[in-house]
């Protein structure tokens, strides 16, 4: 129990203390809103300023439990001292009498649902790998650090700094349940908006279908982001209406710093900011008004929201959009080849064998695009009948909008933002028949509860499975039921105990990193550990090992550089030397620290073809094409007539020629192809090679799956590898390279 009060007060403050922010800036302002949606627009509003300063403590070095309450009780006397907990203004138009109890009944049922399921144990995939993994990170520190060997940690976290604060209390759940308060929020948000704009029955309605969507129930109640970012975006939205209708100056204050705060939540909500400022310039231009000055302000407060992120990428990684946009902001975290197939892979995801299956996938399926909004939004068609009237062009354009970005990421929380919107525009229409809403939302409260989603989604659906109370409660001890629920975190507890502080540990796979100290290098997330990835393949993969020899000859001349250029062009081989060898009369010249190395694409890994090493190699990471080069500059002149490139075997398309420069700076060609020399694979020595390779590096334990590629050869080969097994949990094996 003392646990679960940790986690409530963590939690709680957290919500307050946006609430005060919130109050604070609207009251400063003088705007005025109708008593049951001004708190709302408070919290939304006060969490994008609480993010900001603890963003700004935390890059100061101060992110720290006492700052964090000296920080909110000041932000709350202050809020208490102004009065701003008074509430004011009018009541909204009433809810009739039927719908407040069916919406009160549907709500406190699935809030119980919900709220337990937030407090349980914190055990998302990505929640307890990175959101929290940062989180964590982030606070042992005291502050913002460093990574460069995780992508995940150069997106925007906006709210994982509203995490951050409430996890120096109360740790993982509390965390979690910051989420779910913005969950809890959005139905409210819906609602209150349509009883303002004159569609109270279908705000109800779809507030409560989005609300009970399975998809958004769970995700909600992790730690997670994706409901975060829908009640931000709908608040803006909402903000926007209300401008329209009122037209005062000070509300492009809120909308500025909201719109910027979607971009802080999460990448993909980027179009807040366009569509704040497309909507208000388009409105100002067609009443005649001038649109320069508004346009300025939301401007500037959308920037305080994002240049924190933009910055702290630009000085860390060279790209203040990481990890994306590499090819335009080069640098050597992030391999371009990478971003390539991460952005396919987010558009195909591995058991959707067609886009024809979305629909059904997205609604009463649930496996392949992991989780499933519920049958009754097969209707969502109905939404386009909502275009003859006025408000249901606004939500659908909003809609539009804000799910522009799913086919970047095709899994179905990726539609949680736009779900809102489709929700009132489709219950605008079916709310013309009085019953319809009401078996519409009976069926989807039905049906989307636990136990009957198994009726017709698949058995694997992402979903919650019922009311954890004795979990959120620490009855059932949180250690235990990770143990049993968590695959990986057996394993991660494991690594906390026996890998010394300071330690990496590589591995193919995620795994809960909020839950150990340890740095876990996971071999997709960055350039170096791809490079780490590619080592510990190459002893067993044949088609990586430098088999074949491309040798040049030509007749011995002098040579300032010389220079392998590729001249083909076809996908998906990428290019990649392992060895780059010049030879004078038969005998290897010597790699001296004068000479100076360049490549392109990928200059930073150069030194990887003249490394001596048979378990490393040089790779473009782009797919082939003409002008690719890998260059030597001896620094003088040098008598050279042989030049031989020792490359594997996977880059069939790959051609090559050879150029070289002379004394007077001129190039010439100096071989158009070269001979082909195809050897045996060396089976001995390569993996003790990589496990020396990879404690060059500074990594010195593996984390190996049942699932991984290189596991069985690992665990039958452990004196070969030069590694010593130090435990195994649940399909998982940790080794130390000896």
């Amino acid at each position: 129990m003392p646990h679960a009060f940790y986690i409530l007060f963590g939690s709680t403050f957290a919500v307050a203390v946006c609430l005060s922010c919130g109050l604070l800036l609207l009251r400063g302002l003088r705007l005025h809103f109708y008593r049951g949606e001004e708190r709302l627009l408070a919290f939304v509003t006060g969490a994008a300023c609480l993010s900001t300063v603890v963003f700004i403590l935390s890059a100061l070095g101060l992110a720290r439990k006492g700052a964090f309450l000296a920080l909110g009780l000041a932000i709350i006397f202050a809020a208490a001292r102004c009065g701003v907990f008074r509430p004011l203004g009018d009541d909204l138009p009433p809810l009739p009498r039927f719908w407040k109890i069916l919406f009160g009944l549907v709500f406190t049922l699935y809030t119980v649902l919900y709220f337990f399921n937030a407090m349980a144990p914190e055990m998302s995939p990505d929640g307890s790998a990175y959101h929290l993994g940062f989180v964590a990170w982030y606070l042992r520190e005291h502050g913002l650090v460093r990574i460069t060997t995780n992508m995940y940690a150069n997106l925007s976290q906006g709210i994982e700094m509203l995490y951050l604060f409430a996890f120096a209390f109360g740790r993982h759940s509390a965390a979690a349940l910051v989420h779910f308060s913005f969950l809890a929020v959005l139905p409210f948000l819906m609602l209150s908006y349509a009883k303002r704009f004159g569609l109270p029955v279908a705000g109800a309605a779809a507030a409560l279908l989005v609300y009970a969507s399975p998809v958004v129930g769970k995700d909600g109640t992790t730690a997670y982001v994706d409901v975060a970012v829908a009640a931000i975006v709908f608040t803006l939205f909402y903000l926007l209406q209300i401008w329209d209708r009122e037209r005062s100056m000070a509300l492009f204050i809120p909308i500025g710093l909201v719109a910027g705060f979607a971009y802080a939540a999460k990448y993909t909500a980027f179009l807040a900011v366009p569509y704040a400022l497309a909507f208000t310039s388009w409105k100002l231009y067609r009443a005649r008004h001038n649109y320069w000055k508004p346009l300025v302000i939301i401007s500037a407060c959308a920037l305080v929201m994002m240049l924190p992120w933009m910055a702290k990428n630009w000085i860390w990684v060279n790209n203040p959009f990481s990890p994306f946009f590499n090819r335009v902001f080069p640098n050597p975290y992030i391999h371009t080849g990478f971003e390539d197939d991460y952005s396919r892979a987010m558009q195909h995801y591995e058991g959707l064998k067609s886009y024809i299956d979305l629909p059904l996938e997205l609604t009463v399926r649930g496996t392949a695009l992991c989780g499933l909004f519920g049958p009754v939004f097969l209707l969502a068609p109905l939404a386009l009948l909502s275009l003859r009237e006025r408000v249901g062009r606004q939500l659908l354009l909003a809609g539009a909008v804000f799910g522009a970005t799913y086919f970047c990421n095709i899994g179905t929380r990726f539609l949680i933002p736009a779900a809102p919107f489709f929700a009132l525009a489709m219950m605008m229409v079916c709310s013309r028949a009085k019953a319809v809403p009401v078996m519409l939302v009976a069926f989807h409260a039905i049906f989307s509860w636990p136990p009957c989603i198994k009726i017709y989604s698949d058995a694997r659906a992402w979903r919650l499975e019922r009311i954890l109370w004795k979990q959120a409660l620490r009855i059932v001890p949180e250690d235990g039921y990770l143990n049993f629920k968590m695959p990986v975190y057996p394993i991660t507890r494991v690594i906390e105990k026996m890998v010394p502080k300071g330690e990496k540990v590589f591995s193919f796979n995620q795994a809960a990193q909020s839950y150990t100290s340890r740095e876990i290098l996971v071999a997709y997330q960055s350039a170096f550990n791809n490079t780490l990835g590619e080592i510990l393949w190459t002893p067993i993969t044949e088609g990586y090992q430098p088999t074949r020899h491309l040798v040049f000859r030509f007749p011995p001349q002098p040579l300032r550089k010389v220079r392998a250029t590729q001249t083909a062009e076809g996908k998906p081989d990428n290019w990649s030397i392992a060895e780059f060898r010049v030879f004078r009369g038969g005998v290897e010249l010597p790699r001296v620290p004068q000479w100076r190395l360049r490549a392109s694409p990928n200059p930073w890994e150069v030194q990887l073809a003249f490394d001596n090493s048979p378990v490393t190699r040089w790779r473009s990471w782009e797919t082939l094409r003409p002008g690719m080069f890998v260059e030597i500059d001896f620094g003088k002149d040098e008598v050279v007539d042989t030049v031989r490139l020792e490359c594997s075997r996977d880059q069939d398309k790959s051609r090559v020629k050879l150029e070289g420069q002379t004394t007077s700076g001129r190039w010439k060609l100096l071989a158009a192809a070269p001979e082909y020399v195809d050897l045996p694979s060396p089976l001995l020595g390569l993996r003790r090679a990589a496990a020396e390779e990879f404690k060059a590096r500074g990594v010195r334990y593996i984390l190996a799956w049942d699932s991984d590629y290189a596991a069985t050869d690992l665990r039958t080969r452990t004196a070969t590898w030069g590694i010593t097994m130090l435990a195994e949990r649940g399909g998982a094996r940790l080794y130390r390279i000896d």
